[in-house]
């Protein structure tokens, strides 16, 4: 029975991301207008913004998990945060790719070690180190004990990355410090519907994934 409700919403939930995502895509290729300066690249800040976002989103339901675990030791709260992780650190991936990829139309180069991109990969090293525990830490208890720590831990970064450009001087950084609400009216509906399209990817992902995870309980 609950393996069919499952199926169901999924399906469901799948049919509708589909349409949110085509829609996404066209307003991005066909509504929202050129930046003169930066051309077609600046396009591609409709996927990379909003998965920096839902990574950031992501870890910070990992210090919620993580906490609630180690309050409580409800395993549900462990499989959450692991849920979490999974999909913040894949969208971590997709941040380190799309921001190369505009760097390179924009910046000539496509890595430079500034402040942003640093802390970004910082945080990519350290969920890193999170999946090595969770693979080799030992006993359940004491991996998911662990785990928590950490990923309560490694939210630090979030906000250090979030204020990098205004935290370090405008002299050893390249990204852009131009506020979001001083852009054009175009820009800013393209983006926030972009923004909600990815949120609620993410919300779907992370709900298929903790319920993969239950299914693996029941079934042991």
């Amino acid at each position: 029975m609950f393996v069919t409700r499952f199926n169901n919403r999924l399906r469901t939930g799948i049919i509708i991301m589909i349409l949110l995502m085509i829609i996404n895509l066209v307003n991005i290729l066909f509504n929202s207008p050129l930046v003169p300066i930066q051309q077609w690249a600046q396009k591609i800040f409709y996927y990379h913004v909003p998965c920096a976002w839902v990574a950031f989103l992501s870890f910070f339901i990992v210090l919620i998990a993580g906490i609630m675990f180690l309050k409580t030791k409800n395993y549900k709260y462990d499989r959450l945060g692991l849920a979490a992780a999974e999909l913040g650190t894949f969208f971590t991936v997709l941040v380190l790719i799309t921001g190369p990829i505009w760097a390179s139309a924009i910046w000539g180069k496509a890595w430079t070690w500034e402040p942003r991109l640093t802390t970004t990969f910082v945080l990519f090293l350290i969920y890193s180190g999170y999946f090595m525990l969770r693979e080799f830490g030992g006993a359940p208890e004491r991996v998911a004990r662990y785990a928590a720590i950490l990923g309560i831990i490694a939210f630090i970064d979030v906000p250090i990355i979030f204020i990098s450009v205004r935290f370090w001087s405008p002299e050893v950084q390249s990204h852009p410090q131009v506020e979001m609400a001083l852009q054009p009216t175009g820009i800013m509906t393209t983006f926030f519907f972009s923004l909600f399209t990815f949120t609620m990817l993410y919300f779907l992902m992370l709900w298929i994934r903790t319920g993969i995870l239950s299914l693996k309980v029941k079934n042991q």
